[in-house]
């Protein structure tokens, strides 16, 4: 067999050609001096393989040879990840032993495992998260996903870390964590706060922070659901998975792109970037055997949500919740803007005819509050008819009332968490509107 040879080495993309016996697209090649491996991207005419160098490596040299192996990346898979912290690749970050022979050997990560048939097979089942505003305005439906949108700052981290402490502390299903270029800071606070409350036996935790290469940070999100693939189809287990950050994700793979010297599309973002989002989304789905459901955080660069990847990705979503910065300046947590807020699981054969009509006059009430503010900066509330101000009054109440105080955020603020459930959280509503 004739090994191939480096070309050419730009940053992390390293040409090899081949004779003969070319690799496959997301083959692992290895250069045989080093050890390091090489993630096959796509093959050019005359055996060029265009290759990612997954390790970031800086001593790699036109003329080296590589080494096919005829695998992808596979990562172990098994009842051994849960309570673990590990990489793309399949590498603890928690300073423990690696994981090796595991009862079910390792799988590709870029082959789906089981069939999704969407949500079609789950009968709707409502999963209370204890936090007041996301059970009234965007339920959490098993085998659904769910997208928190917002800019930098107003607390996306911060609710997905409260909903990860809500559901593992009920010990329903089982958790996935999969953090995409965030600040590292963040995933240790986590870590510690699940490990403090002995909540790690319920979780398994993938990272590509910030300080990852954009090849790790591409790659995280399909390392994580090819284990949920496997909890889902071969243990028939109920997954709440989630993702921080999703946009991150498109910008990793935008990174990548850039780097092959693809053109880019409208907008500035990878040719790519329906197919990249939609590849990763469509395997967060359910079947008969068990159930994904997701939460995805997704950054809003400069605050606008008009950005073309945060359009993509807000598209496969069932529910979007929008983080608002004018609520967080008004000390509200979390910073919900109640208005822009939508779920299309708010129907009544999902959350009941009374949280339906319930969710229908709410609206009607914040709808009124916001005609009503210009005209009660210039002539006064005083000035308001009695049912304006009435109606006014309310929905004051209702903006106050869906603010909650976190038990992540315990140590910081030294206000105690509160878990609410969804029965009382209605009868909490019906009591300020009627």
């Amino acid at each position: 067999m004739n090994p191939g040879l480096i070309r050419t080495v730009r940053d992390l993309v390293v040409s090899v050609v081949f004779d003969e016996d070319y690799p496959d697209v997301h083959e692992v090649l290895i250069v045989d001096e080093l050890g390091t491996p090489l993630l096959v991207d796509s093959m050019q005419p005359g055996g060029e393989a265009l290759c990612l160098n997954i390790n970031s490596d800086r001593r790699l040299q036109k003329g080296m040879k590589v080494k096919r192996t005829n695998r992808s990346i596979e990562i172990p898979v098994g009842e051994e990840l849960i309570g673990r912290v590990i990489d793309a690749i399949g590498m603890p970050l928690d300073g423990k032993p690696a994981i090796t022979n595991t009862a079910d050997g390792q799988r590709n990560i870029f082959q789906p495992t089981g069939q999704g048939t969407g949500f079609g097979a789950v009968a709707p089942e409502i999963l209370e998260t204890g936090i007041k505003v996301m059970d009234f305005f965007a339920p959490f439906v098993k085998g659904r996903k769910i997208g928190i949108v917002g800019g930098a700052g107003v607390g996306k981290t911060v609710l997905t870390m409260e909903m990860i402490h809500n559901i593992a502390m009920s010990g329903s299903g089982l958790s996935f964590f999969t953090g995409i270029g965030e600040r590292i800071r963040e995933g240790h606070e986590l870590y510690e706060t699940l490990q403090e409350r002995d909540l790690l036996k319920n979780t398994c935790m993938f990272f590509a922070q910030m300080n990852e290469n954009p090849v790790r940070r591409s790659l995280i999100g399909l390392s994580a659901v090819t284990l949920a693939e496997y909890f889902r189809d071969e243990k028939g287990k109920d997954i709440l998975f989630f993702a921080d950050n999703m946009y991150r994700y498109v910008q990793a793979k935008n990174e990548v792109a850039t780097m092959l010297g693809q053109v880019p599309s409208e907008g500035g973002y990878e040719p790519t970037i329906f197919s990249d989002v939609k590849t990763l989304q469509d395997r967060l789905s359910s079947n008969e055997k068990g159930s994904i459901t997701a939460v995805q955080t997704i950054y809003v660069p400069a605050d606008d949500v008009s950005d073309p990847a945060v359009q993509t990705i807000q598209h496969e979503l069932d529910s979007v919740i929008i983080l608002s910065r004018a609520v967080a300046e008004q000390g509200i947590r979390p910073a919900v803007d109640l208005l822009h807020t939508t779920s299309s699981l708010l129907t009544p054969e999902i959350v009941g005819e009374r949280h339906y009509l319930l969710s229908v006059q709410v609206q009607a009430l914040l709808q009124k509050y916001e005609q009503l503010k210009p005209i009660i900066a210039i002539i006064g509330e005083n000035e308001l008819s009695p049912a304006d101000r009435t109606d006014y009054a309310k929905a004051k109440k209702l903006i106050q009332y869906f603010s909650q105080d976190m038990f992540v955020m315990e140590e910081l603020n030294g206000r105690k968490g509160e878990f609410v459930k969804r029965d009382d959280m209605l009868k909490g509503v019906e009591e300020i509107i009627v």
